[in-house]
């Protein structure tokens, strides 16, 4: 009966250790700089996120190391990207079909979390990215840095990918005269906090 009972405290203490041991956080973004970049006949050009959100779920060991990521989502509003040129705005609006599909989305389906010494990682996600109400699972590699005295995550990374990939026509102006090129590149640069 003694060996029992030990037995069983011995159990439960290996499981607070545990839980003691690997912290999972929930994290939302506080600060994001999203920017969305491409090219035309005439001109390179560049629209940035006003306003978006994210959330994230990362595990943190009781060293104070990053493990592993859980979860990450990400919603803009696609009118919230802004070029300054208003004609443009409206072109790219068209073109991403925001009176029927809003958002642009992303879901974290996988993630690998790789240590690059200090507190920086690699994080390698597989999700679904959801552009102009196309979805389709895609990669994205970003570099991470962790802060541990306020225990802030900061990720950046770039995204190049096809428009016509998300059956996104490209825009055109003036009468098609302006032409954009159908590569684009989005950059991300998120904090995230507890």
């Amino acid at each position: 009966m003694k060996a029992s009972l030990r037995q069983t405290a011995l159990f439960f203490a290996l499981i607070a250790i545990s839980f003691t041991s690997f912290s999972q956080t929930t994290y939302k973004s506080t600060a994001l700089d999203i920017r969305l970049a491409g090219t035309s006949n005439i001109h390179d050009w560049e629209m940035k996120a006003i306003a978006g959100n994210s959330q994230a779920t990362f595990v943190v060991n009781a060293n104070g190391q990053v493990t592993s990521l859980s979860n990450l989502s990400f919603s803009l509003p696609a009118v919230n990207l802004k070029s300054g040129h208003s004609a443009m705005d409206k072109n790219t609006y068209k073109a991403l079909k925001t009176s029927v599909n809003p958002n642009i989305l992303f879901v974290l389906t996988s993630a690998d979390v790789t240590a690059k010494g200090g507190n920086n990682y690699q994080i390698k996600c597989m999700g679904k990215l959801t552009i102009a109400g196309t979805v389709k699972q895609t990669d994205l590699v970003a570099t991470a840095k962790y802060n541990p005295s306020d225990k802030s995550m900061t990720i950046d990374g770039i995204k190049k990918m096809k428009m016509t990939d998300y059956n996104v026509a490209p825009p055109k102006a003036l009468m098609g005269t302006i032409k954009t090129g159908d590569d684009i590149a989005i950059s991300f640069n998120l904090k995230f906090t507890k």
